[in-house]
């Protein structure tokens, strides 16, 4: 079907059982999309997203699917003198690189209006301490959404959200967030709405 303002999709939603996982998949239910969940357990359809074969077998299982948005990713947070080379690529693997491939081979198998929603993070305009592999990653990915718009085959489009922290997820922090404005993370879902159902591409919606 083709995707648009409006009109049902069917979705691909990696990391669903996570906080922002679970209220997309609940945005998206909420506006009529057909939802297909992605993840290592509990899932539709099983994936690795660090595992590009794995990749491989998620888009060979879906078919022919209108978005893939990704609400997962993971990076080490330790204090620069800490972090070993093995941290820094396991950071890259864990968020940019994989995301990066979801893309990659989506864009050789998903239809011409096929679009990706991928996840950065604040830590891309904000760094706090031991968080520089998390700024690394989350400005990678910004970066490859701005330059891969550029080159996507037909129309397919992709976009980031990049959020703050959530407010549903403050208190597991501590005080590594003080004195930022934590926001609901439905605020953020409908960012994923908003690149899914929209029309633009190449953008990071900050939320």
């Amino acid at each position: 079907m083709l995707g648009g303002m409006n009109a049902k999709q069917k979705v691909v939603l990696v990391g669903a059982r996570g906080t922002l996982g679970r209220a997309v998949h609940a945005a998206l239910r909420e506006r009529g999309h057909e939802v297909v969940t992605a993840s290592r357990e509990g899932a539709d359809v099983t994936l690795d997203i660090t595992d590009p074969e794995s990749v491989r077998a998620m888009y060979e299982t879906v078919g022919a699917v209108d978005a893939v948005a990704c609400a997962a990713g993971s990076v080490p947070w330790k204090p620069l003198a800490e972090l070993t080379t093995d941290d820094v690529r396991a950071g890259l693997e864990g968020k940019a690189v994989s995301q990066i491939e979801l893309v990659r081979q989506g864009a050789l198998r998903l239809p011409a209006h096929a679009s990706y929603t991928l996840i950065s993070g604040i830590l891309a305009r904000e760094p706090l301490l031991t968080g520089s592999v998390a700024s690394l990653v989350n400005g990678a990915v910004e970066a490859f959404v701005r330059a891969a718009a550029v080159e996507l085959p037909g129309r397919q489009r992709v976009n980031a959200v990049s959020p703050t922290v959530f407010e549903e997820s403050l208190d597991a922090y501590g005080d590594t967030f003080a004195g930022f404005d934590p926001v609901p993370v439905a605020r953020a879902a409908r960012a994923y709405v908003k690149s899914i159902e929209g029309h633009r591409t190449g953008q990071v919606f900050a939320v």
